[in-house]
């Protein structure tokens, strides 16, 4: 039988994708046994947005998630989601903070990171593959999937070489838009598989409704690994169901090492952590539902609600075909990049100024002047005639890698934070997210944080 192995998302992308990442520790805790026991490759729970929401939403230090997890969790490897330079925000981090915070990882439970970068440059990934190798860690370098005039199969199979050659541990195609095909699915691995050795995942998402055919294709090309979510928080805007994928793949005589039963007990908990949040609200229909129109505007179903909410806002939903539209053209003026965060809110945000002004670049957001001036990395392909000039003048593009212009900052941020923190850990969280994470520590420290200073006028009669 052939091998292939499940990494389940359940408790990062599955519940990030449909619940904006509010499921707290403590709803996670009564099922990890089960996840340890139902004999899965990885499980996906840490990084992404579950940082950021731990410390925003749910006031939890996601360094405690992760140690917690990590003490019921014996069998079954530990994986997380890592933006390369970028760390889990949206801006490129000096290397001091990428080593820290990735060695701090693994020391507190991480088996496995996966690395991207949302242009694929290089360059934006080689502190943290380094840093994750020599912690002791397992460095997946994950391909950002995309579709464009450039981005063929003959691009992905040489930014494989090149992954393999900065020390790449293993190969993930990360779908995160719904937009790898089945056949392009079936020749890309098939491709790589003829290139290097490295174990290759693929990461999908069942937005437009072809992600159980992909994973088909990509299973009998050769794929090692696919990324499935338990059903509770399955499908739409999530991963395909695990128990699904299990049937089918075994029927067609894979073999996945999943325990079935485990995985029914799984859902069965789950099922009632997802009713809970449909009740409440938090849990949109809407994510549950196919969006076809992810394979024609190529545009991730997650960025399409956005511009519609956005408009609808503003009272211009009418203009929704329109911004659509505009997407594309934004995407091959600034040399196709992958519509993954943050390139995806914004190019969006541009085709959103574009349209509404009734000039194209006429407003152009700072996120984007940095971009071409080459501060988020090298683009895909040259931007379009014209449109440096455009959007910043005569300036200079920037040519070496991005964090080279980044001084070391760990010592000025523990010492901005010095009042609040207790740890190495405390100091990265206020690396990642300064606000967020100060009021956490704050409140944690200090039982009058969030106190607001009462102003009292007192009156001295002195007669």
């Amino acid at each position: 039988m052939t091998k292939i192995r499940i990494t389940e998302t359940v408790l990062r992308d599955g519940q990030q994708s449909q619940i904006a990442t509010r499921m707290t520790t403590e709803e996670m805790i009564p099922v990890l046994e089960q996840l340890d026991q139902a004999g899965y490759h990885a499980l996906e729970m840490w990084g992404g947005a579950t940082f950021d929401s731990c410390l925003r939403f749910l006031n939890e230090d996601p360094w405690e998630r992760l140690r917690t997890i990590r003490k019921t969790v014996k069998n079954t490897k530990l994986q997380m989601l890592l933006r390369g330079q970028n760390l889990l925000g949206y801006r490129n981090y000096a290397d001091d903070v990428v080593t820290r915070f990735i060695q701090k990882s693994i020391e507190n439970g991480i088996d496995i990171v996966r690395i991207f970068d949302a242009l694929n440059d290089p360059r934006n990934l080689q502190t943290a593959i380094k840093a994750t190798k020599e912690a002791g860690g397992h460095a997946q370098v994950a391909i950002s999937y995309t579709t464009s005039p450039v981005h063929t199969v003959d691009y992905f199979v040489d930014l494989t070489k090149r992954y393999a050659e900065i020390g790449a541990d293993s190969i993930c195609i990360k779908d995160m838009a719904g937009v790898l095909t089945p056949k392009t699915g079936y020749d890309l691995v098939k491709r790589i598989k003829e290139v290097t050795d490295l174990p290759l995942e693929v990461h999908t998402h069942a937005t437009s409704g072809i992600s159980e055919m992909t994973y088909l294709k990509v299973a009998e090309a050769g794929a090692d690994i696919i990324d499935t979510a338990v059903s509770s928080f399955a499908g739409g805007t999530s991963q395909p169901a695990t128990e699904s994928l299990v049937i089918a793949l075994e029927e067609f005589g894979f073999e996945t090492g999943v325990d079935l039963k485990k995985v029914e007990e799984v859902a069965e908990y789950f099922n009632k952590i997802r009713d809970n949040y449909r009740e409440a609200g938090i849990l949109n229909p809407k994510v549950k539902d196919l969006e076809p129109k992810t394979l024609i505007y190529q545009v991730p179903g997650g960025m399409l609600s956005n511009l519609l909410s956005q408009l609808t806002e503003q009272g211009l939903a009418d203009r929704y075909e329109e911004v659509l539209a505009e997407v594309p053209r934004v995407r091959a003026d600034l040399g196709y990049p992958p519509l993954v965060t943050p390139l995806s809110q914004m190019v969006g945000t541009q085709a959103l100024m574009n349209v509404i002004s009734g000039e194209r670049y006429k407003v152009v957001p700072n996120e984007i002047k940095d971009y071409v001036r080459g501060l988020y990395g090298q683009s895909p392909a040259p931007l379009a005639p014209g449109i440096k000039e455009k959007i910043i003048g005569d300036e200079e593009v920037v040519s070496v890698r991005p964090a080279d212009l980044i001084e070391p900052q760990l010592p000025i941020l523990s010492e901005e934070i010095a009042a609040y923190a207790k740890s190495e850990e405390d100091v990265l969280s206020y690396a990642s997210f300064p606000q967020q994470a100060r009021d956490f520590l704050g409140r944690r420290e200090d039982p009058f944080y969030d106190v607001p200073v009462q102003t009292v006028a007192v009156s001295i009669d002195v007669n």
